[in-house]
């Protein structure tokens, strides 16, 4: 689950983790975190997601992270904006109007560089990262946002049955990342069509993750 893990997966095209459409879980429960159009939303290991395109539609400001320039080069080409690419702290910074992402580590992502941070999008981060990652990854997204409020998907499947990506979180875990921070509400739990991967069977469950 290094980097190198990540830049191969990009490099082969293995990217099951790439939705071909906007997810719908998105469109439903997005509107829930009562965000103002101009607000700034975080996507957290973005990747080239299509669900920044809906962001940017609804009129939010995106600013996003992501570890391969591959995936951002094909993201930006996907909206078909023309990014201005500059380097900062480590990282290239693609830049246009409405939208920031940043490309390197998360982890070495601060709350001075990314700024403002209204509400944060989590489909794809959580659930990319093994355990000790996660625990890591959950303070650290508080950190940098500035415990900003969230909608986080996840899945929940017995983990024995499949490796991960994407790994499972249980609702307890859910719990114990975030609940020193947040309010945390269940938007929606239902069982998977088809599975997971086609595999074994999960839940998807999304949560609204509240300051106070």
């Amino acid at each position: 689950m290094q980097a190198d893990f990540w830049h191969e997966r990009w490099a082969k095209g293995e990217i099951g983790f790439h939705e071909q459409d906007i997810n719908p879980l998105l469109i439903a429960h997005f509107p829930k975190l009562s965000l103002r159009k101009g607000q700034r939303v975080f996507v957290p290991l973005c990747g080239k997601t299509h669900d920044i395109s809906w962001l940017l539609a609804q009129g939010y400001n995106v600013v996003g992270a992501e570890l391969s320039e591959q995936a951002t080069i094909a993201l930006f080409e996907s909206l078909h904006i023309q990014a201005e690419v500059t380097a900062i702290d480590g990282f290239l910074l693609y830049q246009a109007a409405n939208i920031d992402i940043f490309v390197g580590d998360i982890f070495s992502l601060t709350q001075a560089l990314i700024g403002q941070v209204d509400g944060v999008y989590d489909r794809a981060a959580l659930v990319a990262l093994p355990l000790p990652m996660r625990i890591q990854y959950s303070q650290h997204l508080i950190n940098v946002t500035d415990g900003a409020t969230q909608l986080l998907i996840c899945f929940d499947y017995e983990q024995s049955s499949m490796q991960g990506p994407p790994f499972s979180v249980t609702a307890a875990e859910v719990t114990r990342h975030y609940a020193d921070k947040y309010k945390i509400e269940s938007l929606y739990s239902e069982s998977l069509a088809g599975g997971l991967k086609g595999r074994v069977a999960a839940l998807q469950q999304v949560w609204r993750l509240t300051p106070g």
